[in-house]
């Protein structure tokens, strides 16, 4: 002891200081700026553009069914046979009858103008003379009624050939061949058809939606995308092709629908689908990797590096996803820092040791999330 006051060895006063703890190595990556179009989902169901109903237009027996069920078709082809025979007579009949006014009528017309001769010189009466102008009138009537009887007749043997009215996929035959199918009110679905590409994806869409980005005077090409009940994301795109003229006061939507190509006829109609509609122009956004979101009760945060390679703690608002990356509305600038991966091996203010990595990478190069 010297003047009251004690000597401390260098050693041990080294090893009284407090030691430093040592940076935690974690992947840190720049926060960035994206240009983005905000999107509304919504859930609908995929129609097909053209459904009909197969019906007979004319009574008799089906002799032949001339598809495979479910199968492809086109326009034009011939579905079912009905019995043609008592057509084809019909239509023998009606050229016969045809055939009998035309020499009717031309018989009438050659008496008509020889009475025409007599009357002049006095020879016949003009009463006898008007009688054999009528007759020729009416033989002239008749041709056209027999005409006209003949066209029904070959206009109802073509039906005997029941053809599809569109192009696409046909429904299994719901009457087989020996089956007498009848018309009118009673007419039996032989089968259905459905349209295959485009397709329509129905959907019901929110009075604010509607307004902001649907609404007729709107000449603004609205982009629409779809994703299947199995598909990740929403690898279709669409275009909105009719919005509906009333909006359902009991929902407050309005019926949209988009249409979508289908050239290799995966959609079918009544299949469930995810509709994303974009609204407004594209702008800046800031965005981040979900794996660099934590949560803190109800708070969501994140860890911002600093300039002195400290890590602090900071509050953020975060908005949807967009490409797999998070919308951060309110907390972050670009450019910031921020720790994507070891988030939990990391406390505020603590030291780390920053392995600069791409925003976009950060969540497959992290062990712990796999």
């Amino acid at each position: 002891m010297t003047n009251g006051f004690s000597v401390v060895p260098g050693n041990v006063a080294e090893a009284a200081k407090p030691e430093t703890p040592p940076a935690t190595d974690v992947d840190v990556a720049a926060v960035i700026t994206q240009s983005i179009t905000d999107w509304q989902s919504y859930s609908g169901r995929l129609e097909a553009v053209d459904h009909v109903d197969v019906r007979p237009l004319i009574p008799g027996t089906i002799v032949a069914a001339n598809f495979k069920d479910g199968g492809l078709v086109k326009k034009g082809d011939v579905l079912f046979t009905i019995d043609p025979r008592p057509y084809a007579a019909e239509v023998d009949r009606a050229a016969a009858q045809v055939a009998q006014a035309e020499a009717r009528l031309n018989f009438t017309t050659v008496d008509a103008a020889r009475s025409q001769r007599l009357v002049a010189g006095a020879v016949i009466a003009a009463r006898e003379n008007d009688e054999r102008q009528n007759a020729q009138r009416e033989a002239a009537a008749s041709l056209q009624a027999a005409k006209a009887a003949l066209e029904q007749a070959k206009i109802n043997l073509s039906y005997t050939q029941v053809t599809a009215p569109v192009s696409g996929l046909v429904s299994r035959a719901e009457l087989t061949v020996g089956n007498i199918v009848a018309t009118g009110a009673s007419a039996p679905v032989l089968a259905t058809l459905v349209s295959v590409s485009p397709i329509y994806a129905s959907f019901n869409v929110d009075e604010q939606t509607y307004l902001q980005y649907l609404r007729h005077d709107s000449d603004a090409a609205v982009p629409v995308k779809m994703g299947l009940a199995i598909e990740d994301g929403f690898p279709h795109d669409g275009r909105i092709v009719s919005v509906d003229n009333h909006l359902d006061v009991a929902t407050g939507t309005i019926r949209v629908r988009a249409s979508f190509d289908n050239a290799d006829g995966a959609l079918v109609p009544g299949l469930y689908a995810r509709i994303e509609v974009g609204g407004g122009q594209p702008h800046p956004a800031v965005m981040v990797d979900d794996s660099a979101i934590g949560t803190d009760q109800a708070k969501k945060f994140v860890l911002v590096v600093d300039a002195t390679d400290h890590a602090e703690y900071r509050e953020v608002k975060l908005g949807d996803l967009h490409d797999g990356l998070r919308v951060v509305t309110d907390g972050l600038k670009a450019g910031e820092r921020i720790v994507v991966n070891g988030l939990q091996r990391v406390r505020p203010n603590d030291l780390v040791k920053a392995n600069l990595v791409k925003m976009a990478a950060a969540a497959s190069d992290d062990p712990s999330t796999n």
